[in-house]
């Protein structure tokens, strides 16, 4: 995990253009360096470092002898190099995972390189021999990007917004700075005066698509065919665990969070039992965050005794999460109500792990939900098939939701996130599944998931079975949620007719709640007039929500009145 920035065709002072690249410099704590091009004395990198493989060679740009006209900057990591190196013959001049691209490249082009990668990326790639900038970003967008570019071909790139709403430029710098779309890739010209101007932009993988890297994958062909259960049940545990033992590569320590739920509690379950079996012989530290006697607080707990990690428990106090608002949402780069309630936890836990552990390289559970039909109300969904059309959907705007959470909130403190259920194999398989076979069943939701691990004896039945709650749920008590007491806060710091206004204000999804109101005020003091970058709140479909929280929904309070 790292931060990443360039710019290209700057008509301003780069000394001081480059203070926008310190606004991202928490991605990367270990080192920083800022380079300019040769020959484009208006274009330069920056990148901000966490040494997590090659700690001796991995500082970016990536350059090497073979390749002196290629410039790499990206933040990612890419699972399968040795597996491409094994099958191209690359000879790698450094440790470090990414130099692979550059290879790629250099072997079948851009479309190729990025199809071929099986890891979580973002990167720029400059190739002054053919003057051409190359931007991609993973299929699920699990690394953010971020862009600018001018009418007169100024742009600027960067892995949070943050780096680029204050850039200088001679023309007014046009407030389309936005997200580069998960799973494409941008040909951008280079001209000789170092602007430049974009050419095409491609979609190179979409979730349902086997990816073209399986055949560099370390398993290659699945043991058998079919749509039997019991063969599916086989395939998803196979997969599952490929994709956990994939992401074990590190130079630092690996940590987990732990819910106490079932995606995370599986991924620590099955990280353990892997981390055995690949000799890593310090202890797995496991984080639970949660105000006392909180549902995920027991739950992790139970787990943790079950699997035998070394557990840490996070206790949170409602003024220290509400004191954390402002800076989980400037942290964020978003409004949307559910993002910033869960983050407020995942902000404070990964607050706790850089300060008080030597844990760096933190797994978690993202992704769960919308591949295996997790949320409260897909169990009204009015058909499997649109059920699975629904967790595609989900799956496309991870990158505005739970993957933007999960990132911001770990980043934020220097931590690098690893997220196995979105293993490009492990997913596009999942999704290649019936649809029938993938919704809730007998009112449980990730019906198929729990039973394809039920007699492994990776996890509790409880905890195996055990029902879904919102991680913004689950740290409070049942009693009373952390949305009420977000809400009962804010209640007190925005006036009534403060909201009836609200749509004048902000016509663009206007808030219709204070709670809501309360964070777009506090979003549009740091980024005013960026509200597209939201295109809509998150909430979920089928049923008469006003609150995306799934305590809301009848389903839930059934559940828990039993």
């Amino acid at each position: 995990m790292c931060g990443i920035w360039a710019l290209f065709g700057s008509d301003e002072c780069l000394s001081v253009q480059c203070l926008s690249a310190m606004k991202i410099a928490h991605r990367g704590p270990d080192a920083f360096r800022f380079e300019n091009v040769n020959s484009f004395t208006n274009c330069c990198f920056g990148f901000h470092r966490l040494a997590v493989v090659d700690q001796l060679y991995g500082m970016q740009p990536i350059r090497v002898k073979k390749f002196p006209y290629l410039w790499l900057c990206y933040n990612g990591e890419i699972y399968n190099f040795k597996q491409l190196q094994k099958q191209f013959g690359f000879d790698y001049q450094t440790l470090v995972d990414g130099e692979v691209i550059l290879h790629l490249y250099n072997r079948g082009g851009i479309e190729q390189t990025a199809s071929m990668l099986d890891g979580v990326f973002a990167f720029i790639l400059l190739d002054t021999a053919n003057r051409k900038v190359f931007l991609a970003r993973d299929t699920y967008g699990v690394r953010p990007l971020f862009r600018v570019l001018t009418d007169d071909g100024f742009l600027g790139v960067c892995s949070e917004a943050k780096g680029l709403i204050n850039l200088k430029h001679s023309t007014s710098l046009c407030s389309k700075v936005e997200p580069f779309l998960p799973g494409h890739y941008e040909v951008l010209d280079l001209k000789p005066s170092g602007k430049v101007a974009s050419v095409e932009l491609v979609k190179f993988h979409s979730c349902k698509d086997e990816p073209l890297h399986v055949a560099c994958d370390t398993v290659e062909a699945l043991p058998s065919a079919g749509f039997d259960l019991e063969t599916v049940k086989s395939n998803i545990r196979i997969l599952f665990e490929n994709a956990v033992r994939k992401r074990l590569m590190a130079h630092r320590r690996i940590g987990c969070l732990l819910s106490g739920g079932l995606d995370s509690s599986l991924v620590a379950a099955v990280l353990l039992k892997l981390m055995k079996e690949n000799n890593i012989n310090y202890p797995l530290q496991t984080f639970a965050i949660g105000m006392e006697n909180s549902p995920d607080l027991l739950a992790a707990r139970k787990v943790a005794a079950h699997i035998g990690s070394e557990h840490h428990e996070v206790i949170l106090n409602t003024e220290e999460g509400i004191q954390a608002i402002e800076e989980v949402i400037f942290s964020l780069e978003t409004y949307d109500i559910t993002t910033i309630r869960a983050s407020i936890g995942m902000y404070l836990v990964s607050k706790y792990i850089r300060k008080k552990t030597d844990s760096v390289v933190i797994f978690s559970g993202e992704g769960s939900d919308e591949l295996t039909q997790g949320y409260i109300y897909f169990h009204k969904a009015p058909s499997p098939e649109e059920a699975a059309e629904e967790s595609e959907r989900l799956l496309k705007e991870l990158y505005l939701f739970d993957v933007l959470r999960a990132d911001r909130t770990t980043a934020a403190h220097g931590l690098e996130l690893r997220v196995p259920f979105l293993d490009h194999r492990f997913t596009s398989y999942y999704l290649s599944l019936p649809a029938e076979l993938r919704i809730p069943k007998n009112g449980i939701e990730k019906y198929l998931l729990r039973l394809s691990f039920e007699d492994s004896n990776l996890l509790p039945k409880e905890i195996l079975w055990r029902p879904k709650e919102a991680f913004s749920d689950g740290i409070a008590s049942v009693k009373k949620s952390w949305f009420s007491i977000l809400q009962d806060y804010i209640d007190q710091q925005v006036d009534d007719l403060v909201l009836e206004k609200a749509a004048e204000k902000y016509p663009f999804n206007p808030p219709k709640t204070k709670e809501s109101y309360y964070y777009r005020q506090i979003f549009e003091k740091h980024y005013p007039g960026r509200s597209s970058w939201l295109p809509h709140y998150w909430m979920p479909r089928w049923v008469q929500a006003t609150d995306p929280s799934a305590r809301t929904l009848k389903h839930y309070k059934s559940a828990t009145q039993e």
